[in-house]
């Protein structure tokens, strides 16, 4: 633990240090609103979000992809909420607002992941939130949470496709924006300078307050090192009894030496200590 603290403090140093707003200021290293007080909407609201498609999502097939935070039913929901509270308290603090979640290699459920935190997000009325899948190369998120409707991020990076017919609004406060089909070439796409003012037409379409990209795994590909100039902090997902340490540690060095890594979760542990049952 002391050497991952090192590696961040060092990669922050290297990169200057990160000053946070004023409290209640509005503003941040991505744009969009932060410091927003409790209980208030942000002073100005994105102009996409009238026109986004409504969309409501199966319970039942939520609670069958383990998207536990779509209703407060599972209690597993609980764990979801805390790490949104201290995601949320840390990028207030320094004012972000763009949030990467990658994993070592597939199948350690950060799809999932990024999906709780998501809905959990949306539970917070005071807040907007964007989730945007950037796992260019095998999406999935559609199919996990029963949306139909033909997008691609894709397109909206490279300018070919609008915002509004690209993403699909749940509740007041969150817009999803998934990818039907996958694509090639991901990492030049992701890197190529009109990716840049797609991600700006979005922040401006939605003035977010938190932005969240479900991005690819590191070690199976670029395209999470050709995105991380995009990302304020990022949190790394390891799978119990699927990644390696030296996986997990080889990701947040190189991760942490670019940006700010908030944390490794733990997904999918089936030994819980006594001390987490409450």
């Amino acid at each position: 633990m002391e050497r991952i603290q090192a590696a961040i403090q060092k990669a922050k140093e290297q990169r200057g240090t990160v000053v946070a707003p004023p409290p209640g200021s509005v503003g941040g290293a991505m744009g969009g609103a932060v410091g927003v007080a409790r209980g208030q909407r942000p002073a100005q609201v994105g102009p996409a979000w009238a026109e986004l498609a409504v969309f409501d999502p199966e319970p039942r097939l939520m609670a069958r992809n383990h998207v536990v935070t779509f209703e407060d039913v599972d209690p597993a929901h609980s764990h979801f909420d805390i790490l949104r509270t201290k995601v949320l308290r840390t990028m207030q603090k320094n004012g972000w607002t763009a949030l990467g979640i990658t994993s070592p290699t597939s199948g350690c459920g950060k799809t999932t992941l990024a999906l709780n935190l998501a809905f959990s997000l949306a539970h917070q009325p005071d807040l907007r939130t964007v989730l945007v899948e950037l796992d260019l190369r095998r999406p999935s998120m559609a199919r996990q949470i029963g949306l139909k409707a033909p997008q691609s991020m894709a397109s909206v990076l490279q300018g070919t496709r609008g915002v509004a017919e690209s993403f699909v609004r749940y509740g007041d406060n969150l817009a999803i924006g998934t990818n039907s089909q996958s694509v090639r070439d991901s990492a030049e796409l992701l890197m190529n300078g009109r990716t840049a003012e797609g991600i700006a037409a979005i922040k401006r379409a939605f003035l977010p307050d938190v932005i969240v990209y479900d991005l690819p795994p590191m070690l199976q590909s670029d395209d999470v090192m050709a995105f991380l100039p995009q990302i304020d902090c990022m949190l790394l997902v390891a799978g119990a009894e699927k990644s390696r340490l030296d996986e997990v540690d080889k990701c947040e060095k190189d991760l942490a030496e670019q940006t700010n890594v908030l944390g490794v979760v733990l997904n999918s542990c089936r030994y819980m200590s006594e001390e987490f049952g409450y």
